[in-house]
């Protein structure tokens, strides 16, 4: 306890890392109205496109299928970005991008059922479970609430990546230990060789960083 409440103490006076530690980035929405402007398009593709796979698999299509749902969602947008206006009285760009995105999810359903009709309907009886009958029904899946879910998931993951690049590789490796890893802090200090003050300041800076890229994040896609 007293070992903990001297680290408290010492992450007490310790100034706040700076906002401009990480680089701030011009909105996204702004940039991605120029097609052409490639660095913006790949930091809207790395930033999503894990969120929109993931939603397309939990509705129940195959890695093929969550694939082309990726591809038709990254180029829909772009046909459509230069006339998107955000309005928040209207609706937000995550709530936009998640009806692309469910668009996209019932091209691919349909696409599915169409193969499935000219193939000649049910497959054929096995003795085992289809895969088929496996998936998922679609219409059972409530897609916003998954989509809810998986977006701030993905903002985690995004800002965390982002940070990753930015600390000192060993302070990164105790906060990944100490709290996602959830070690106690002098296991980590003993695997690593350090004191418990630099395992709690890690902590510090690495969480302190991870919440501004996450305001940063939430602010270019409202």
């Amino acid at each position: 306890m007293n070992e903990r409440m001297g680290s408290l103490q010492l992450l007490a006076i310790m100034p706040e890392p700076s906002e401009e530690f990480i680089p701030t980035r011009r909105t996204l929405l702004s940039r991605l109205k120029d097609w052409r402007d490639e660095e913006s398009w790949r930091d809207f593709f790395n930033t999503y496109w894990k969120l929109i796979y993931s939603v397309a698999i939990k509705a129940g299509l195959s890695d093929a299928e969550a694939q082309e749902v990726v591809q038709e969602t990254v180029i829909t947008v772009s046909k459509k970005m230069p006339e998107f206006r955000y309005d928040p009285a209207i609706g937000s760009f995550k709530g936009w991008l998640l009806h692309i995105t469910r668009w996209r999810i019932n091209d691919q359903l349909r696409k599915r059922q169409r193969e499935n009709e000219r193939r000649g309907g049910n497959p054929m009886e096995t003795g085992t479970t289809s895969l088929v009958q496996r998936i998922p029904d679609p219409a059972t899946v409530d897609l916003e609430a998954v989509w809810e879910q998986d977006w701030e998931r993905n903002l985690m993951d995004v800002a965390l990546d982002r940070v990753k690049r930015y600390v000192n590789p060993k302070q990164y490796q105790m906060f990944d230990l100490h709290v996602i890893k959830e070690w106690p802090a002098h296991k980590v200090a003993q695997k690593l060789h350090t004191n418990f003050a630099k395992v709690y300041y890690a902590k510090y800076k690495v969480t302190s960083l991870l919440e501004k890229e996450i305001r940063k994040l939430k602010r270019q896609f409202a």
